[in-house]
């Protein structure tokens, strides 16, 4: 991927965006979020003893790995934003989706 989000380009998966929002209304209700990509942070992936093994036995098919509070919550599949916050207990409110892509002109992409 372009970025660590993975919301980049011309055509973006709209689960990316929706999964994008939900990490930073998260990151607004004080929870602490933190992204690993494996083109970006290999290492972290490899010192995770579960994340390892999956990877071992399932290959890419195991990818995304979302861990909460140090257990792993959802391999394989990327949560909806009701999913996932409902996991907090924060609100969820759908938001608009930009169809034009994010990583021109300030977008968000980071």
């Amino acid at each position: 991927m372009c970025c660590s989000t993975g919301v980049c380009g011309t055509k973006v998966d709209k689960k990316l965006i929706e999964f994008a929002n939900a990490l930073r209304t998260l990151s607004l209700s004080g929870v602490i979020v933190e992204r690993f990509n494996m083109a970006q942070t290999p290492r972290v992936f490899i010192e995770n003893l579960k994340v390892k093994e999956l990877l071992i036995r399932k290959g890419q098919n195991a990818l995304p790995f979302i861990f909460v509070n140090g257990e792993l919550k959802w391999s394989g599949k990327i949560p909806s934003a009701k999913e996932l916050l409902k996991v907090f207990g924060v609100e969820h409110k759908p938001q608009t989706i930009n169809e034009g892509g994010c990583c021109g002109d300030g977008g968000c992409c980071g």
